[in-house]
């Protein structure tokens, strides 16, 4: 069964994204660390129920070896919510499950962070951020929420919003199961994600 693992909010500039998170949340982020592959760094927050939250933006002077992830090259405007990943035990089988448009499976590491994420070919999102990103863990490499402080932030609710949210639900309804995902028609691809927070109620989108 496939589950949530992680949160992603893009941005042009990551301190900029960071600000943003901090001050909607009320909670302080921790560095991250940079990917060569696709030219980006990223700040991570811990939340609770082994989940974590990440601010992810191009690294100013570092090239990527192709398209970033994330559809960070199309990307403009202020930080939001852009991205929902899920973990999966094995990456080609869950691909083989999903729509073409999930993308192919690239290894990554990061120190001694190593895993397997789907990433399209032209760096995009998956039905425009409907479907979620998956990605496996290397076995014997431990989770980044395991690594972080607890921030007393919880994900609560993370609404979906599509144009074929009935759809997605419906393909996803055998994969995963989350009592906190909700999927809502749209006319134009969103996220929003819903936290309980030690200083109330808080939303990110």
């Amino acid at each position: 069964m496939w589950q949530l693992d992680h949160l992603a909010v893009v941005c042009t500039d990551l301190a900029e994204g960071v600000a943003q998170v901090e001050q909607a949340l009320g909670a302080a982020m921790q560095p991250g660390g940079q990917h060569a592959r696709f030219g980006t760094h990223n700040a991570l927050l811990g939340l609770e129920g082994g989940l974590y939250l990440e601010v992810i933006a191009p690294q100013p002077g570092s090239a990527a070896e192709g398209p970033r992830w994330f559809d960070l090259d199309r990307f403009s405007g202020p930080p939001r919510l852009g991205n929902w990943i899920c973990r999966v035990p094995d990456l080609a089988a869950a691909l083989a499950a999903a729509p073409p448009e999930a993308g192919r499976s690239i290894d990554m590491e990061r120190g001694d962070l190593r895993w397997k994420i789907a990433v399209p070919d032209d760096g995009g999102l998956p039905m425009q951020g409907g479907w979620p990103t998956l990605i496996e863990w290397a076995a014997g490499t431990r989770h980044p929420a395991d690594r972080l402080e607890h921030s007393g932030c919880a994900l609560s609710a993370l609404v979906v919003r599509h144009p074929m949210a009935g759809q997605l639900e419906a393909s996803l309804s055998g994969l995963l199961r989350d009592d906190r995902l909700r999927f809502e028609p749209a006319a134009r691809p969103g996220l929003r994600a819903e936290f309980l927070t030690p200083g109330g109620a808080r939303s990110l989108q």
